[in-house]
């Protein structure tokens, strides 16, 4: 099978690869029908992600149909269309338990696939621990509506989630209008707060915002904190989801944030970020960060279902995997409008 293959820092191939195996019984073997390209994957290709296994397979998002699976397994049987849970977790352990399953202790647990083990941007996908690695697609879901379950929708999920953000009260700022900003914008809409304030640099991303979601106030850089005040009632943000990942978005985040507000962290980072305790006294802010953890797919395919949350506009581009190669330095690029391409085995 072709397969998108980490060869280590900066780059990668297109190389001929085995069909994955099962080697457990609580393994499936997923048939991939949809991918995509996120920004980790290009994080990985920057040597920014120093667990990345050189010689992995990338890729962490994707749909497919289930062509095999452990003796272990029960919550899919074969035939099944499926989205893959970017997180690989035990169900078991601590961390599982408690639903914190990024942290998962499992010596798989957090983040495997495309990074550590081999993921979909290939025709076929080993998923382990499948009974949480994948979750049923409802019938009338398509792959392209699915497509962002296990990742970027289950990261604004959660972010929306841990945000602490009170229905028709709070003002909500995020940060970063790109796929995960735009998928944590969906997620926070749910929560039905008194106003959102997208704030984006890209004047392309901010009209993408403005035209599909007009019921939400757009700003730039510029302009954010004297917007987020102006807009406020208690002299900022009452929550602030930061989806940008650069050093000058960090420390907007903090800024615009009013005193006792929840800043969730929800952008990685290139390198360190320093938190200037000086300037920040008084402010008592709750700082919460961490990756996705990734165990509301189900609730997330519902809500696709009915109509609730649909992110197939973020698919600008197609490319089939054989031209995948293009499909990377197209979306690296930020040009011809793109936001996500999705990637066709």
């Amino acid at each position: 099978m072709k397969a998108y293959t980490y060869l280590g820092q900066g780059k990668a191939a297109l190389l001929d690869r085995p069909v994955p195996q099962l080697q457990g019984p609580r393994d499936a073997l997923v048939r991939v029908t949809l991918g995509s390209i996120c920004t980790s994957d290009l994080h990985i290709l920057h040597g920014s992600v120093p667990r990345a296994v050189p010689g992995i397979t990338l890729g962490h998002e994707m749909v497919g149909v289930v062509e095999a699976v452990g003796s272990a397994v029960g919550s899919v049987r074969l035939g099944d269309r499926v989205a893959v849970n970017v997180e690989t977790f035990c169900g078991k352990c601590f961390f599982c338990r408690h639903g914190y399953v990024n942290n998962c202790s499992d010596s798989l647990g957090g983040w495997a696939l495309g990074c550590r083990i081999d993921g979909g941007q290939a025709e076929y996908v080993r998923v382990p621990y499948a009974d949480q690695g994948l979750t049923r697609i409802p019938d009338g879901v398509s792959d392209s509506q699915a497509l962002f379950t296990g990742d970027l929708l289950a990261t604004g999920f959660w972010a929306a989630r841990i945000a602490e953000i009170t229905p028709g009260e709070d003002t909500v700022l995020i940060i970063g209008a790109g796929p995960t900003g735009i998928c944590t914008l969906l997620c926070a809409m749910l929560r039905r707060p008194r106003r959102i304030i997208v704030c984006e640099k890209s004047p392309e991303r901010r009209r993408f915002v403005l035209e599909h979601y007009p019921e939400v106030t757009v700003t730039d850089p510029e302009h954010c904190l004297q917007t987020v005040r102006s807009l406020s009632a208690h002299g900022g943000a009452d929550a602030v989801l930061e989806v940008a990942g650069t050093e000058e978005t960090f420390r907007m985040a903090w800024e615009c944030a009013r005193p006792n507000a929840v800043v969730t962290i929800v952008a990685m980072y290139d390198r360190p970020q320093v938190l200037p305790l000086p300037d920040m006294y008084g402010k008592n802010l709750i700082f919460k960060t961490g990756g996705v953890d990734g165990c509301d797919c189900p609730e997330i395919l519902r809500l696709i279902a009915e109509g609730r949350i649909d992110a197939t506009p973020l698919i600008t581009h197609r490319f089939p995997l054989s031209r995948i190669e293009e499909a990377y330095r197209l979306f690296a690029s930020h040009t011809d409008r793109v936001i996500k391409v999705a990637v066709e085995p």
